[in-house]
């Protein structure tokens, strides 16, 4: 786990209509581990939602802080496109666990992005226990190209 995070630190955690049921899944699996979770929505299922505004109040509550996220559209790509244009947020779709080592383990990512409709409740328990609990590895090469990317969100991210 980062050294800066524990288990008790909130996971915000939001979808569109493709990953409702997911979305439920991953946060009573989260609160059963004793993680707080903030739901940020939907409440209920709304065919005609759209991922860019539940990855929108996500990624609001994580940009600029130490938060991390959790969001799931039909494939987790359009949430992974959405998060990845604020500051501070590095996002990944991650589909096995491979995919979740990686990401966090190189690119030490603070929101993880999955899909309802490819992925199994079985394997987003492990992908999301990777997320969790898998520290940034630190190494040099691995600092060297987030700082690259932190450079260049610098130089091209409008912020408000």
């Amino acid at each position: 786990m980062d050294e800066n995070r524990s288990l008790n630190d909130a996971v915000y955690v939001g979808s569109d209509h493709a990953g409702f049921e997911l979305k439920k899944y991953v946060v009573n699996m989260l609160k059963e581990k004793g993680v707080k979770v903030v739901d940020e929505g939907p409440s209920e299922y709304d065919k005609d939602d759209d991922y860019p505004d539940y990855a929108e109040k996500v990624c609001r509550k994580i940009s600029g802080s130490s938060g991390r996220g959790i969001l799931i559209c039909g494939t987790g790509q359009g949430m992974e496109r959405t998060a990845n244009k604020f500051p501070g947020v590095y996002a990944s779709v991650c589909w096995d666990e491979f995919t979740a080592r990686v990401a966090k383990e190189h690119g030490n990512i603070n929101v993880l992005c999955l899909g309802g409709r490819i992925t199994k409740d079985t394997d987003a328990k492990k992908i999301v226990d990777i997320w969790l609990n898998e520290p940034f590895s630190g190494d040099e090469r691995h600092r060297r190209r987030i700082d690259k990317i932190t450079r260049i969100e610098k130089r091209y991210m409008k912020t408000e």
